[in-house]
């Protein structure tokens, strides 16, 4: 993990292997995101995969050893892949060349997603006689629709990054060799230019809100904004704004 400008870069690093996972990956790449959460000087992070790929899915190495193998394979809850939705910080996906299975499930984890023209993106599952894996069949719908969701999931088909924009599944599509410098670009203005404190709550209602009643949600943002409007960061905001100077938000503790 490398900083810039208040960003934490995380780098899936295998590349003779197109960054197929394994399980000491996977509990390497947990702890870096923790770490990134908990660090002040850290607000926001990057995720992205050393040289062509992002992430090629499973290990085939351990595919090939059988059940046993693959059960062993599996992170622990506490590592799975929507870890990154259930950070404090904004995390962006810097994609590039293949991303597969649960390098699906990486990308889609994240709250931002960028991928350069190069990606070429597939659930697989279905291709090799499993389910949605880690929580797609939840989450998959709620960023591209039911719809788009099955189609994904039961054909397993592989689609390039034009697609994945049109359908909503990216956000940004960039020339080859510019996806990570423009995802730490987006990232970093966010750390210059947003409250950490506002980044986390905004994130956490989001998610949340996705399970409640309207009615419910509603309720808890009234509670949410007026605790807002006595918080230090809108005094600072507005003061800033008076002189015409960036702000100088609290980090997160």
């Amino acid at each position: 993990m490398r900083h810039q400008r208040s960003v934490a870069v995380i780098t899936l690093n295998r590349p003779e292997v197109l960054n197929a996972m394994t399980r000491p990956m996977a509990e390497a790449y947990a702890r870096a995101l923790r770490d990134a959460d908990a660090d002040p000087g850290v607000r926001a992070v990057v995720v992205t995969g050393a040289g062509r790929g992002f992430c090629a899915g499973a290990d085939l190495g351990v595919l090939n050893e059988g059940a046993d193998a693959v059960r062993r394979f599996l992170p622990d809850s506490k590592d799975l892949p929507d870890l990154a939705l259930r950070l404090r910080k904004p995390v962006v996906a810097a994609v590039s060349g293949p991303v597969v299975g649960i390098g699906f499930a990486y990308m889609l984890g994240s709250d931002i997603r960028f991928a350069s023209r190069e990606t070429r993106i597939s659930t697989s599952f279905a291709r090799l006689g499993l389910v949605a894996e880690y929580g797609l069949s939840w989450l998959l719908p709620r960023v591209v629709g039911t719809p788009w969701a099955l189609e994904l999931l039961l054909s397993g088909r592989t689609i390039d990054a034009e697609e994945a924009a049109r359908i909503g599944l990216v956000h940004r599509v960039t020339e080859p060799g510019e996806v990570l410098s423009e995802a730490v670009d987006y990232a970093a203005d966010l750390a210059a230019g947003c409250s950490p404190s506002s980044l986390a709550a905004i994130k956490a209602q989001v998610y949340a809100d996705l399970a409640r009643p309207r009615e419910e949600a509603l309720a808890r943002t009234l509670e949410l904004m007026d605790a807002s409007f006595d918080g230090p960061d809108l005094a600072e905001a507005l003061l800033a704004r008076r002189q015409k100077r960036p702000p100088a938000f609290q980090p997160l503790r």
